[in-house]
């Protein structure tokens, strides 16, 4: 079926072939993935005097009247008549064959509204019926959709595609007791009224567990074939040991936590293999993760190969370009940085570098992995903040450092920590190192949770703080007052605090500035010349700046763990006194007290992101706009976490008995090679 174009089906034309290829509908089985949003309920009637204002329902009547209304616009409207009541259907948009005749019987179904002299439908689905007309004996779907294809001819196109054989590539032992396949595609395209629809709708029927469970199984395998891929790859074997490497250890101003040699071992164990590394290190926010890609760099740069070290931000690829050169300057090693704003003469002149192998340590953003940029010989990518990288960009920067038949080995680094169970699914292609130890010196940051009706006295508090010399940040959800929520934004409390505080420089940064101003705020505070930055959830994964020891997050009720943790790490970056004040609009429900709770009594990050999994799913941990994890098409991180867990021993279960199955289960859901890269 993956190979049957949609063409193939009955009444598709050339128009609605390139409407379904819009909607990523090629092939007939791509038809059958295409699950349902929404359902209605079309299959009993209701009676026109006992509807109630926002229903969607079904309504039958005989036709009263029939009359076009000229006026600022022409209205068409019929009057529907049924044994209790009457109501009006509406349409501004009409075509002569809606010319009802009185008498007519019509069957329709829309949202009632409230109107002048009697309840309203406007533009309802409608279509004439006899007196034995029957109803519909399933729920009916709603599916997403793109402009001239309409859901009844998506409907026929799916029921066509459900008369095809499509195979069962899961043994029946390893679905835990969910339908076969062909009948959880037949329950979620046409769902029987006894079907249980809330379930539907929440994704958390077992018809549609059965499919997100085997997507979800295709993603993991693809991604264990690749990482089993990998390992036939080629890589440059590192130097383990050398006199400079252990001279730059001693002149580190600190010791390494037990947790950063353990993971420096682990690191030195991949990359004097003769395959590539390709391992992720996860630390809380100040673990030491920097330093730990630099003593890998150091063993590139030591067996005469390049480093690429790639940042989501300019300002962090500008930080970490500082702490490298600071490092390793003193070593005679050159570093340099290539990043979008360098002017057009001395980005000629790092390509030239980066080219003939001058430039050793080249630190940038996505300007590392353009066309123009020529590598000499690339034996080591790290890669910052993962998630913010989509799998194409970072494929395209491993293209890059290929040489004499060689992949480079890669370290990836994320600050969100990630329970076991999701990490295994989500990284199945990846070793995973983690750094579960803080340095020592670092100071624990004071969490309080205060009501916003004290916002007087924090403001006080901002003040008291920035006469001894620190700053502050203030983060707000939003960046302009909303209608919807009574949210504080940015904007607004720039200009409160710009009043309240007129001896202090009051600096603002939000997505909606463009990254040379907003680089340019940033760049002011870390300089110590603005004492307050009021700014979006843009900081939080943002520049360190030890003199800051104060961060307010206005209604945290409304962010997720993680994201207030990741948030908070903002301070305490120094041996500073820190603290994070949690402004929130009262009353909270469980959930945001829960949530509250937990950041007040823990700064352990996996800790807290194990806590962030139960309450609120992967959705929560990972972020909703983060470009790095895998987009999928039926399964949904946050609906069916609970899955997740059962996902590698079901995959080490179909690889023993059935591996032949497995490459069809990813070209199924995957739609790429089994073998392809990932990373």
């Amino acid at each position: 079926m993956e190979n049957i174009p949609i063409r193939h089906l009955k009444n598709i034309g050339v128009l609605t072939e390139q409407r379904l290829t819009r909607l990523g509908i090629l092939t007939v089985q791509d038809l059958l993935f295409h699950l349902p949003m929404r359902y209605q309920d079309r299959t009993r009637l209701f009676p026109i005097g006992h509807l109630k204002i926002g229903q969607e329902v079904l309504i039958e009547g005989t036709v009263n009247s029939c009359e076009i209304k000229n006026g600022k616009r022409r209205i068409l409207t019929v009057i529907l008549q049924d044994f209790s009541g009457m109501i009006a259907l509406k349409w501004f948009h009409f075509n002569p064959s809606q010319h009802y005749q009185i008498g007519e019987k019509l069957r329709c179904f829309g949202e009632i509204k409230n109107g002048l002299n009697c309840l309203e439908v406007f533009h309802p689905e409608t279509r004439r019926i006899e007196s034995n007309t029957p109803l519909e004996n399933t729920l009916t779907p709603i599916y997403p959709t793109t402009e001239g294809l309409f859901q009844p001819q998506l409907r026929k196109l799916i029921h066509q595609a459900l008369q095809f054989e499509i195979p069962d590539l899961l043994p029946k032992e390893l679905t835990n007791g969910l339908p076969s396949l062909l009948e959880s595609l037949q329950i979620v395209h046409s769902p029987n009224p006894e079907e249980k629809v809330e379930e539907l709708l929440n994704g958390q029927h077992p018809a549609q567990q059965r499919l997100a469970l085997e997507e979800l199984l295709a993603h993991h395998l693809s991604l264990r074939l690749s990482r089993q891929n990998s390992q036939h790859y080629q890589a440059p074997i590192l130097i383990k040991n050398s006199r400079n490497i252990q001279q730059f250890i001693k002149t580190l101003p600190f010791q390494l936590t037990n947790a950063q040699q353990r993971v420096y071992q682990e690191i030195l164990n991949d990359v004097t293999k003769p395959s590539p590394m390709q391992r992720l290190i996860q630390g809380d926010v100040g673990s030491g993760k920097t330093i730990v890609a630099a003593l890998a760099a150091f063993h590139a740069i030591e067996s005469g190969l390049q480093v690429a070290i790639m940042s989501p931000l300019e300002l962090l690829a500008e930080q970490h370009f500082k702490n490298f050169n600071n490092w390793f300057e003193k070593l005679g090693v050159q570093t340099t940085k290539l990043i979008g704003s360098l002017t057009k003469k001395n980005k000629e002149q790092t390509l030239l570098k980066i080219a003939n192998g001058e430039a050793q340590i080249i630190i940038g953003t996505h300007a590392l992995f353009q066309e123009s940029v020529v590598f000499k010989k690339l034996g080591l990518i790290i890669i910052d903040e993962q998630h913010r990288f989509g799998v194409q960009q970072r494929l395209a920067l491993k293209e890059k450092g290929t040489f004499e038949n060689n992949h480079p080995h890669q370290l990836i680094m994320t600050a969100t920590p990630i329970p076991r169970t999701l990490a295994l699914t989500l990284y199945a292609d990846l070793d995973v190192s983690i750094i579960d130890e803080l340095p020592p010196g670092r100071t624990l940051i004071k969490t309080v949770a205060i009501p916003i009706s004290k916002r007087s006295e924090i403001i006080e508090r901002v003040a008291q703080i920035c006469s001894t010399g620190r700053q502050a940040y203030w983060v707000c959800p939003l960046i302009e007052e909303s209608e919807q929520f009574d949210i504080q934004a940015a904007q607004v409390t720039f200009e409160q605090l710009h009043h309240d505080l007129p001896n202090l420089k009051i600096g603002l940064a939000h997505g909606k500035l463009k990254s040379k101003d907003k680089d340019q705020v940033m760049k002011l505070f870390q300089k110590g010349e603005i004492n307050v930055l009021v700014a979006t959830t843009v900081i939080e994964v943002g520049v360190d700046v030890p003199n800051a020891s104060l961060m307010i997050i206005d209604n945290a009720e409304r962010l997720g763990l993680s994201q207030l943790h990741q948030l908070r790490g903002r301070v305490g970056r120094g041996t500073i006194e820190s603290f994070c004040v949690l402004l929130y609009q009262p009353p909270l429900s469980n959930l945001a007290k829960s949530r509250l709770t937990i950041l007040r009594e823990s700064q352990d990050g996996f800790l807290i992101a194990q806590r962030d999994l139960e309450l609120r799913g992967p959705g929560e941990v990972l972020g909703t706009r983060q470009t790095g994890i895998v987009k999928l098409k039926v399964a949904d991180w946050q609906q069916h976490h609970d899955l997740i867990g059962n996902i590698p021993p079901i995959a080490e279960k179909l690889l023993q008995t059935q591996p032949d199955l497995v490459p069809q289960l990813i070209r199924r859901w995957v739609f790429q090679s089994p073998f392809s890269e990932v990373y």
